[in-house]
């Protein structure tokens, strides 16, 4: 690989270029040549998640940067099934290109979509074709309104998706409050269950159901569960760092106070909490 490719003037040819030197057998970096498809894909799906913490910062500059990591593994999986015959970059641009395409007849296209709601129905049985047409679908399997959800989705994301499809074909819930109703129902099935002293099997079902039916209220509200979730984490992490801050002021280490006196603190650091769009004293 000369320096006159690694200097190109074109930054998509020239991280093509870079890559491929990176896993070249001879001249390349030993991590990058051992790598394949299986050991690169958690690299992949971690990258993904730090664009999504970049943009709920609001932090443009690490957005750049993680986008960058992103990218950067699309090319790694381009260049191995280069590399095996398979495909390239190229072919991965140009069948995205095509897909987008072909599912926005209504912008490269005469069909007429008036709204965003309308979209999506339209976008999802483009989807059911194209699974269709790949042989995605056995040829003997009745079609059913949630194909195509990835077992491999996160099982939160995975639940929203689930609900979205079911709800497209009319299997939902009118209001939040019918929703609020079923987690309470769930909340109770699962408390005789742990009062029977059942098996962890039975309690671990029930565990589920109530879940399934918190993201299934999350999603009513329109908010995104992975959002709600992941802020809620957040928020815990910074009122339990503070918690601790404010026991070793008081001369006491977390890890010997009682939980009494550890309720106290989190109570007052509560306190001092600012609720997402409420005006600062």
């Amino acid at each position: 690989m000369s320096d006159d490719a690694l200097s190109h003037d074109n930054p998509t040819e020239r991280l093509r270029a870079i890559m491929a030197l990176l896993r070249d057998p001879d001249k390349g970096c030993p991590w990058d040549v051992e790598q394949d498809f299986s050991t690169i894909a958690p690299y992949t799906i971690e990258e993904a998640y730090e664009v999504a913490d970049a943009i709920q910062r609001g932090d443009m500059a690490s957005l750049k940067d993680e986008l960058g990591d992103l990218l950067l593994q699309v090319f790694f999986h381009a260049r191995m099934a280069e590399e095996a015959g398979h495909f390239a970059y190229d072919d991965v641009a140009q069948a995205i290109g095509d897909k987008m395409v072909r599912r926005h007849p209504h912008v490269f296209g005469d069909t007429d979509i008036s709204s965003a709601e309308a979209q999506t129905v339209h976008w999802e049985e483009l989807k059911a074709k194209e699974r269709a047409e790949k042989g995605e679908t056995a040829p003997d399997a009745e079609p059913s309104a949630l194909d195509g959800v990835a077992v491999t989705l996160p099982a939160l994301t995975r639940a929203e998706k689930l609900q979205k499809r079911a709800a497209r074909v009319g299997f939902d819930w009118p209001s939040a409050d019918q929703v609020i109703a079923k987690i309470e129902e769930e909340l109770a099935e699962l408390r005789a269950e742990m009062a029977a002293g059942s098996p962890r099997a039975r309690i671990e079902d029930e565990a589920g159901d109530l879940l399934f039916a918190v993201t299934n209220l999350v999603r009513h509200l329109k908010i995104d569960p992975e959002t709600a979730l992941r802020n809620g984490n957040a928020k815990f992490e910074d009122r339990f760092r503070r918690m601790e801050q404010r026991l070793r002021a008081e001369g006491q280490e977390p890890k010997d106070a009682s939980l009494d006196e550890m309720e106290a603190a989190w109570q007052a650091e509560k306190a001092n909490d600012k609720l997402p769009g409420t005006a600062a004293e």
